[in-house]
């Protein structure tokens, strides 16, 4: 069965040559998710595509498809954007790295499309990186069904107490414990500003850090992320 998307909001997360003419284009868009597109001669001069297919601008792609990788039938420009320069763009190709990495094709997360397109825009705007980056890893991280446990102890169910400290355990959450340091010791002081979006605390900062890596490497099952091996020489995100 054929299917066709009509000038879909989307965003171009890679795109690689194919044969002589062509790109393969991995794309996260509002209503598909992520979809493999083909689009042939967009590397001709002539391409009504060329110079359209960059990635951290809003596109309207349309596209037809009867098999997993569809043909990109037309691309244009969806709205002003700024342009992301510096740690920025690195930040930005992260972001970009997370769903390729965590998100199956054609599964539609109109919410995380929204949130990956607010990032992006606070990112462009010169906000503070580590806390557009820590924001969007917890909401994609919920999307996918592993919304990590911020707001009450997972042993008793009792609400956190930002005086205290838990043991994080990935598949479970955060357990009192009497430990005040330790790969996988968190205050409660930090997991209520992660739940409140609060990253204005140094040390809620760093660790929320550690925490979302370690979540994420669970997701990923051991695989590095090469962006992150990039940020981590320029910047402590």
């Amino acid at each position: 069965m054929k299917r066709r998307a009509e000038h879909e909001p989307g965003f171009v997360l890679h795109a690689y040559p194919y044969k002589e003419t062509s790109l393969i284009v991995e794309a996260f868009t509002r209503r598909f998710g992520r979809v493999g597109l083909l689009a042939r001669g967009a590397r001709r001069p002539r391409s009504a595509m060329r110079g359209v297919l960059l990635g951290f601008h809003p596109l309207h792609l349309t596209w037809s498809a009867s098999a997993e990788l569809g043909t990109l039938m037309s691309a244009e420009w969806g709205g002003g954007q700024a342009s992301l320069s510096g740690i920025g763009l690195m930040c930005g190709f992260y972001l970009n790295e997370l769903l390729l990495r965590l998100l199956p094709r054609d599964d539609p997360h109109e919410a995380l499309f929204d949130a990956y397109s607010k990032a992006l825009s606070r990112l462009a705007a010169g906000e503070e990186q580590g806390s557009v980056l820590r924001g969007f890893e917890r909401r994609m991280l919920a999307e996918l069904g592993y919304a990590p446990v911020l707001d009450r102890d997972a042993s008793n169910g009792a609400q956190i107490d930002a005086a205290k400290h838990y043991a994080y355990e990935a598949e479970r959450g955060p357990v009192e414990t009497r430990r005040a340091d330790g790969d996988s010791v968190i205050s409660g002081r930090t997991l209520l500003d992660m739940a409140a979006d609060n990253y204005d605390n140094s040390r809620t900062r760093e660790e929320a850090r550690q925490l979302m890596r370690a979540l994420i490497a669970e997701r990923l099952g051991g695989q590095a992320l090469h962006t992150r091996a990039v940020l981590a020489e320029l910047q402590d995100l």
